[in-house]
């Protein structure tokens, strides 16, 4: 490129993206050029452009880090230790390879979601990334070398590679929230759910910074006339009508808008779009998996827990005994629960709680330090150990690996009273684990749950399957997502009824 911007081997576009970072990280001309930047909304517009190629390139400097660990790895301690050696080309193959695991798995975990996670998470991340990226290619160089080959090199590099992890995410999170700061928001809210939101957001007031809220009694024009001079806008609970207009309000002056979907915005998105000649369509078949779809679910699912019975064979005779000792009474607790279509069955789990938990037939959720459970199943709620009898129940084709979690009958009654809504979680078979199980808690209210169900049941595929079980590894060591309901907080079961008694659009 010549002319105004000489020769350059980027756009003009690029040369101002690394001009801009470099003034703001430089603080080139101090907090007055900031200012004078900021009120004339040039600078941090044109970064908020470039956001993804800004964040590609921090998470390629950690991948080509990772890239030469290996390489040296490879080429000091296996490449010649092999029965027959490779030429160059076969050397950068299995780089090339390790490089295509290691960054499959952490876009699988979410490590390279800089500002969206936590640094604590974006190092359990990658992290975990990693451990099952190493351990695959152990397996590759014993095949390719036709022995078990040394596994301490794997393992040094696997500390050296976390070591690495934990500089580079602590760096790349003061770099991203230097160049990117949170945007002031404001919220429009329609009900006090909103309050439950405020609270989780301001968890993440790195992230999100909500400056000040309008309800929408005030009115439309009152609306705009508040939301102008903020970058974003949460919608939380917000009528169609008036949500509808606030939205291509922000659309037109591109200002972002974040907002709680209702359950039709969740289906719409599921739509095949279709055109009618000159006309677009959306079309929601509204029926479920498809019979290809429900084929190759049931493939996937006869052939994990084929495999997962025999691995773990072991582990749950080992859980048998612990259980026995323990108190003496029944190994396994059978439950009547739901599944595809309303059909009733029952249910496998390790028993975590005392026999005759529910002996006065009162229908209620586990609490923290619930005393009905048992010390042994303490330990096995902590990393869900109580579920795996319901692999049992998966080899019978009652539940799937990934699904809806199975409701007992009693309790979707109870949510049903005050959402109708609640059956259409039941277009597919219940799951041992799904969106609602790896990104909610145990304790997660029923209506948020029926909206993560019913995004996958929308956008269901057998690559999505297979990311959703890779990502419960994810969370299997994390307490809080099997957390019960806390001392003196309302159960789902009452917070159904404050949240959604109220007219449905």
């Amino acid at each position: 490129m010549r002319g105004k911007w000489g020769r350059m081997p980027f756009s003009p576009g690029f040369y101002l993206l690394f001009r801009d970072i470099a003034r703001i990280c430089c603080n080139e001309a101090g907090a007055g050029w900031r200012r004078e930047k900021a009120k004339a909304g040039i600078c941090m517009d044109r970064l908020i452009k470039y956001k993804r190629a800004v964040m590609f390139l921090i998470g390629t400097v950690l991948l080509a880090c990772h890239m030469a660990v290996f390489w040296y790895v490879w080429n000091r301690f296996y490449s010649m230790a092999i029965i027959q050696p490779f030429y160059r080309k076969g050397n950068w193959l299995m780089v090339a390879v390790y490089t295509v695991l290691l960054y499959t798995f952490a876009r699988i975990y979410g490590g390279y979601k800089i500002g969206d996670f936590r640094v604590s998470e974006i190092i359990y991340s990658q992290a975990l990334a990693l451990m099952f990226t190493n351990i695959v290619t152990y397996c590759q160089v014993s095949l390719v070398g036709r022995m078990f080959m040394d596994p301490v090199p794997i393992l040094v590099m696997t500390v050296a590679q976390i070591c690495l992890v934990v500089l580079w995410s602590y760096s790349a999170n003061r770099i991203y929230y230097h160049i990117f700061p949170p945007r002031k928001m404001i919220l429009v809210y329609g009900s006090k759910a909103a309050t439950e939101l405020v609270y989780k957001m301001s968890k993440r007031s790195d992230k999100y910074l909500i400056c000040s809220a309008v309800c929408t009694d005030e009115g439309y024009e009152s609306i705009i006339e508040k939301i102008q001079g903020f970058q974003a806008v949460v919608l939380c609970d917000v009528k169609s009508q008036v949500r509808n207009r606030v939205v291509k309000y922000c659309y037109e002056h591109s200002v972002r808008v974040y907002m709680t979907p209702k359950l039709s915005d969740i289906i719409v998105g599921g739509a095949d779009k279709i055109h009618l000649f000159d006309t677009p369509l959306f079309l929601c078949r509204n029926n479920g998996l498809s019979y290809d779809q429900r084929m190759a679910k049931r493939t996937l699912d006869l052939a994990l827990t084929s495999i997962a019975l025999v691995l773990l064979s072991p582990l749950m005779l080992l859980i048998c005994l612990a259980i026995k000792l323990d108190d003496g009474g029944p190994i396994l607790f059978k439950q009547k629960r739901l599944t595809l279509d309303g059909k009733v069955f029952e249910v496998y789990k390790f028993r975590s709680m005392v026999v005759d938990a529910e002996k006065d037939g009162v229908a209620r959720l586990a609490s923290q330090n619930d005393d009905r459970i048992t010390r042994v199943g303490k330990v096995l709620r902590k990393v869900r150990l109580d579920e795996l009898p319901q692999l049992l129940n998966v080899f019978k084709g009652d539940m799937s690996v990934v699904g809806p979690r199975p409701e007992r009958p009693e309790i979707a009654e109870q949510y049903k009273e005050s959402m109708p809504e609640f059956d259409f979680r039941l277009k597919v078979k219940a799951g041992l684990t799904g969106y609602a199980q790896i990104l909610g808690k145990y304790n997660t209210m029923p209506y948020d749950k029926l909206k993560m169900d019913l995004i996958y049941i929308e956008n269901y595929s057998f690559l999505l399957d297979l990311k959703l079980i890779l990502m419960t590894i994810k969370i299997l060591f994390i307490p809080e997502s099997t957390e019960g309901v806390a001392e003196g907080e309302l159960t789902p079961i009452d917070h159904i009824s404050q949240e959604h008694n109220k007219p449905k659009e």
